[in-house]
């Protein structure tokens, strides 16, 4: 396999003001071409009722997308979009299913559904994520919130679908993955990159930063997606990450309150995307990039490096605990066997 694009480009080392008002005044929006058409395709898009993936969604049906699954928490909130969506696209298939994320279980079900009912899978959008404003544990898992939605389930999810999006795409045209991330991740600090073991340590109440963990949970994926990538031939499915930007109206921040929220508020106010325009990224992610985004992070509508600590000096070793650890974490569902059935013979 050839490496990641990204891996190749040199890290972002400007501080993490200049970073953020280069992406959200400076990016240049990729347009979407015109005559795409994606006629006869299925897509699944997980946090679909809402925000950015709901945009996403209506991206997708534009193009003449012929059967959309919105996979979500609330099946009333998934309901109700999907009602707007037929109302503008009446000739397209729209399927709400329930995906609760911070569930291993629900997450097996949802890839068991993907399995049995669908003869067709061309595209897969994990949008579904959260920023916790305070320390809090799944309990089915024992894990933090943040890190059990952003990164373990997200990486489950993305792991068990491989298969299908490989077998019931068509012969010619990979299926793609784009797994949504956030430019926050390169300014990340990972105080706790050293503890060993190394996911528990995110489960400790009193080294809880909620400044800290949304970045942390999401430049975990950085890390990950450079040995998950390499399991992946492109050929059978592009896999990839997907920044949106800051965008006005965004649900993300929903559990958000007092002061930082009208922080946030202020701020999205100032130099937010609108979510109609964010949104395109993942179009532009899954429809419009091609091979050669293979295992990159995507910001700004272009492939850009990783974050900057996992060219660090201790990024491979760092690196190496997580997947070792992840793949522990995981091991009720078999993933290393999984990614070692997408490997071509």
């Amino acid at each position: 396999m050839t490496t990641s694009k990204s891996l190749q480009l040199p890290p972002n080392t400007s501080n993490p003001g200049s970073i953020f008002l280069k992406s959200q005044l400076c990016a240049t929006p990729a347009k979407l071409p015109k005559d795409t058409n994606l006629t006869g395709k299925v897509a699944i898009v997980t946090g679909g009722s809402t925000g950015l993936g709901f945009h996403a969604c209506i991206h997708l049906l534009a193009f003449k997308l012929s059967h959309l699954i919105i996979g979500v928490r609330s099946i009333k909130k998934g309901e109700d979009a999907a009602s707007i969506l037929h109302s503008r696209f009446p000739g397209a298939k729209i399927e709400v299913w329930e995906l609760e994320m911070s569930s291993y279980e629900a997450i097996q079900s949802f890839v068991r559904r993907v399995e049995n009912d669908l003869t067709r899978l061309d595209i897969a959008i994990l949008n579904a994520g959260l920023v916790k404003q305070e320390f809090g544990v799944v309990k089915s898992t024992g894990h933090e919130e943040s890190i059990q939605v952003n990164y373990l389930s997200t990486v489950l999810l993305s792991i068990l679908i491989l298969p299908t999006l490989k077998a019931k795409s068509p012969a010619s045209t990979p299926g793609r993955l784009s797994i949504v991330g956030s430019g926050t991740a390169l300014v990340a600090k990972f105080p706790n990159r050293h503890e060993n073991p190394l996911l528990k340590s995110f489960d400790n109440p009193t080294t809880w930063d909620n400044n800290e963990r949304y970045p942390s949970s999401k430049l975990l994926f950085h890390y990950f997606m450079v040995k998950f990538a390499a399991y992946i031939d492109p050929n059978d499915v592009i896999v990839n990450i997907v920044d949106p930007g800051l965008c006005k109206g965004s649900g993300l921040l929903r559990d958000v309150t007092g002061v930082v929220s009208a922080i946030y508020t202020v701020v999205k106010a100032a130099v937010g995307r609108k979510m109609e325009l964010g949104s395109t990224t993942y179009i532009d992610a899954t429809v419009v990039k091609g091979a050669e985004s293979h295992g990159c992070f995507v910001m700004d509508w272009r492939i850009c490096p990783f974050a900057a600590l996992v060219y660090g000096p201790d990024g491979e070793t760092v690196g190496q605990r997580l997947w070792d650890e992840t793949m522990q974490e995981l091991a009720f569902a078999e993933p290393l066997k999984v990614l070692e059935g997408m490997k071509r013979i």
